[in-house]
């Protein structure tokens, strides 16, 4: 019986191993359009890049409320009119307990530290986790879980719960859930393509974390001043229907539909001229080396290929530049971060916008992430230097800071052409960092080709980078209540440590690209 059923799947051309939505289309074809031919890989890349774009930004559509809805559980009740059974002299009675306090916006950062922490802690496992199970019942199971705890936050204002605990042990398992999506997502693009532009194709790819946050504002401001768990339930609705979307038609590797990718690139020629090399191709810090393969590399390369067995957490990390990239990103992340969280109540305090206005207006931060994220993919493909790419956007990004404190609040048009500006700043090297980079140093040449390290490297990068994330909106929400100059001013600061922390990796990226430019002009002969 198993015999026939094989030799079935065998002549109808479905895969066994595929998604039971694919099987089904791919039956479907067989039937309808036998004759059909269509190019199977780049038809199941663009299939991947599409559903796993979408799922992540259903994993930000999802944190994104929490920003919007601050403004409404603690607010300035003084400026609104109080109902007649209010006593008088009660400065609070506006507010949802129990941030009915004058110290709400320390519980407040509370809520973000509960869902951040977590979140840092469990990445390094999650990481691992996914290199030892398949990527597609990972992510769909994990979009599932958070969109419960997404739904169960919610839920707190429908069941007039006002119980502190119960919303930090949301926000605590709603981090822990929030882990799968970006190990899960990342390594599966880095399996389907190659090193070729893929800081462009993850720069694009990567606006789907600005796309999120943009589309959970706008859906959490709708419902904020009417009925706040709205923002909660409905974002919650969106990921799970994208998770079973996941679970029918992701493919998590090629080999699942009986296909194979290059590594370097499916459209990169197997042979090269000596005096050429790969514009496109993106080199971290110490990985360049010669194209001719050494009796190390190739014997290293034959290991690799009978084991692919998934890497420890201290060789990922001995890998040249993890750390530094790393530590990078817990400076940019913070930034990236406590704008995230923060940005919808500094709008409303600075500004006389109602709290849905504050929450659209701090979309303009998320757009200027999306042209930030795909310039700094594009810069890095034609120079070949991330670390050099990162450091300039760095740079630029603390006077950017330093001017939206200044003059952002001085008028609507301003303020949004200054949000723009900080957001392509601000993202777009923790976007390059977060994909392409950590994609790169995920098949570091120290590995001799062993893709398995994908999901660890990005998850020591983007844990790393979370745990900055986490202390970030933390630290803001203290500061805040004393002064918002002091927040961006702990901004600027941090922006310049991420600069300081890749200045040797930018400096090695420097000589490469001296020497290059050097061996590769043209020699003057001189004639006597």
């Amino acid at each position: 019986m198993r015999g026939n059923c094989l030799k079935y799947f065998k002549m109808s051309g479905v895969n066994r191993d595929a998604p039971i939505g694919v099987q089904c289309l791919q039956k479907l074809n067989s039937w309808l359009c036998p004759r059909f031919q269509i190019n199977k890989l780049r038809w199941y890349q663009a299939s991947v890049l599409i559903l796993t774009y979408f799922t992540y930004m259903t994993y930000h559509l999802t944190r994104k409320p929490i920003s919007v809805v601050k403004s409404v559980l603690h607010q300035n009740c003084s400026a609104l009119t109080p109902p007649p059974d209010v006593r008088p002299g009660d400065d609070q009675w506006c507010n949802w307990p129990p941030f009915n306090t004058n110290d709400a916006n320390t519980l407040l950062g509370t809520l973000d530290s509960a869902f951040l922490f977590s979140y840092a802690g469990a990445m390094f496992v999650s990481g691992m986790i996914a290199e030892r199970v398949d990527l597609r019942y990972f992510l769909s199971f994990g979009m599932l879980v958070s969109a419960i705890f997404c739904y169960l936050f919610g839920l707190g204002r429908t069941l007039d719960v006002h119980d502190i605990s119960f919303y930090l042990i949301v926000q605590a398992g709603a981090g822990i859930a929030q882990t799968t999506g970006w190990p899960g997502t990342v390594a599966i693009v880095g399996k389907w393509f190659g090193n070729a532009k893929k800081g462009l194709i993850f720069g694009l790819w990567n606006s789907h974390t600005s796309l999120g946050n943009i589309l959970g504002t706008v859906m959490a401001a709708e419902y904020v001043e009417s009925d706040w768990s709205l923002s909660f339930v409905y974002p919650a609705l969106v990921m799970g229907v994208v998770a079973f979307l996941v679970f029918l038609f992701l493919v998590p590797e090629p080999k699942n539909v009986g296909l194979s990718t290059d590594r370097q690139s499916p459209n990169r020629p197997s042979h090269r001229s000596d005096d050429e090399e790969e514009a496109s191709q993106v080199i971290v810090g110490d990985q360049y080396q010669g194209d001719d393969p050494t009796e190390e590399t190739a014997l290293l390369s034959r290991r690799s290929s009978r084991s692919q067995g998934a890497v420890s957490l201290t060789r990922a990390l001995a890998i040249p530049g993890v750390i530094e990239f790393s530590l990078s990103l817990f400076f940019a992340k913070l930034v990236s971060y406590t704008f995230l969280y923060w940005l919808p109540l500094y709008i409303k305090s600075s500004t006389t916008l109602t709290p849905k206005q504050s929450g659209e207006l701090s979309t303009s931060f998320d757009v200027g992430g999306v042209v930030g994220a795909a310039l700094a993919g594009l810069l890095s493909d034609c120079v070949g230097a991330p670390a050099l790419v990162c450091a300039a956007f760095y740079a630029l990004a603390a006077p950017a800071l330093l001017a939206y404190q200044s003059w952002g609040a001085s008028s609507y048009v301003l303020n949004v052409a200054l949000l723009v500006v900080a957001g392509v700043l601000v993202n777009g090297p923790y976007a390059l960092i977060t994909t392409a980079v950590s994609a790169e140093l995920g098949t570091h040449s120290s590995l001799a080709g062993d893709s398995q390290a994908l999901a660890t490297v990005t998850a020591i990068i983007d844990g790393t980078g979370s745990i900055g994330a986490a202390v970030g909106p933390m630290v803001a929400g203290i500061v805040s209540s004393g002064s918002w100059s002091a927040v961006f001013y702990m901004l600027i600061a941090c922006d310049l440590m991420a600069l300081m922390l890749l200045v040797r990796i930018a400096k090695v990226e420097i000589v490469k690209i001296w020497q290059d430019r050097r061996l590769s002009s043209p020699r003057s002969v001189r004639i006597e």
